[in-house]
């Protein structure tokens, strides 16, 4: 994720500030133009942009869950059901009156509006009645089963408990689980009914994932049973992935995405490294670069790879585990330049 700064003072915010802890400027995110701004009050709950290049006269106001201490993504004042781009997605949310179930969704609604950071960045369609399918929603629910039906995505509230969620990830034997991983590989899902299925793209999938047509339970029920095939790590980028070819495209496409969003994040503080004096090496030029828009799937994997070595070592100085703990086969980079490709041509 690129860096934000305070349009009042222009001090280094985060994505999730509310507040400026230099000026003391409330801050909000504006999805329409991917930024983080600086307001000021203009009247009961409503607010100005300032900082802006020209005045700016236009009235905001928070999404109606700001008051819950879960979203600071801003809406134009007066507007629909007073909820952000991001939050009229959900379906459900946790009966916020249950004990834990509060800090739980806020955990999830980081995660979630992390995700739709990176398909707003991609321009991606969140709504896909126009070939036929659902929308993109939300169900975050106890005792649930985390997973993505026509659109929706559901996701168990235990998954934002640390302890829970380890527990789950040895239970599994995976070497990576997280609520943004979880989000993004079931987001996957959806886009694959409107990326590959609506866009004419069925044969060009089959040939690098398999054929899908194959029973789609019995293929989990299989894996579960069984486990994965012995040289399932020859072709996939995780074991689940050897479970059906729609798993494979999902674990593939969660994979692109934190790619992505890893190397923009890594260009963002490159340009903090030349601002202050320093290279941060031949790796990031100085010209200006963006991730989701104009690189090739090539240029990506040769940031990609010594980020990835970088990043390990850094973890495993501070004595983590490897915050990249995937080795990716050749056949599994065709995977994903083909989600490349995909995704920079758009849905049809």
């Amino acid at each position: 994720m690129r860096n934000f700064a305070c349009s009042s003072c222009g001090n280094e915010v985060y994505f999730e500030n509310v507040l400026c802890l230099r000026c003391k400027s409330a801050l909000g995110f504006l999805p329409d133009r991917r930024e983080i701004v600086a307001l000021a009050p203009a009247g009961k709950s409503l607010f100005r942009r300032v900082g802006a290049k020209r005045p700016d006269k236009t009235l905001l106001a928070y999404c109606a869950n700001h008051q819950h201490g879960a979203c600071n993504w801003l809406t134009p004042a007066g507007e629909g059901s007073g909820l952000c781009a991001a939050c009229v997605l959900n379906r459900t949310i946790p009966n916020l009156s249950e004990d834990g179930s509060l800090p739980a969704w806020r955990e999830l609604e980081r995660a979630k509006k992390r995700l739709l950071y990176s398909l707003l960045r991609f321009d991606l369609p969140l709504d896909g009645a126009r070939w036929g399918k659902g929308r993109l929603s939300f169900d975050f629910i106890s005792n649930a089963t985390t997973g993505h039906l026509d659109g929706v995505i559901t996701i168990d509230i235990a998954e934002a408990d640390t302890v829970e969620r380890e527990r789950q990830r040895k239970y599994f034997g995976e070497p990576y689980r997280s609520l943004l991983g979880h989000l993004r590989h079931e987001s996957g899902h959806f886009y694959w009914m409107v990326l590959v299925e609506a866009a004419g793209r069925l044969e060009a999938f089959r040939a690098l994932f398999g054929d899908e047509r194959q029973e789609y339970g019995e293929a989990l029920a299989r894996h579960h049973a069984e486990g994965p095939p012995a040289d399932w790590s020859a072709e996939h980028v995780s074991a689940y992935a050897s479970s059906h070819p729609w798993e494979d495209w999902a674990e593939t496409w969660a994979l692109y995405l934190h790619m992505v969003d890893a190397i923009d994040t890594a260009e963002a503080e490159a340009r903090n490294l030349r601002a202050a004096g320093r290279s941060p090496g031949p790796l990031w030029p100085r010209r200006a670069h963006d991730p989701y828009r104009d690189a090739t799937f090539d240029a990506l994997i040769t940031r990609w790879v010594p980020l990835t070595i970088a990043m390990n070592s850094l973890s495993r100085s501070l004595g983590h585990a490897d915050l990249y703990p995937f080795i990716v086969p050749p056949p599994a980079y065709e995977k994903m330049a083909f989600v490349h490709d995909v995704v920079r041509a758009g849905a049809p």
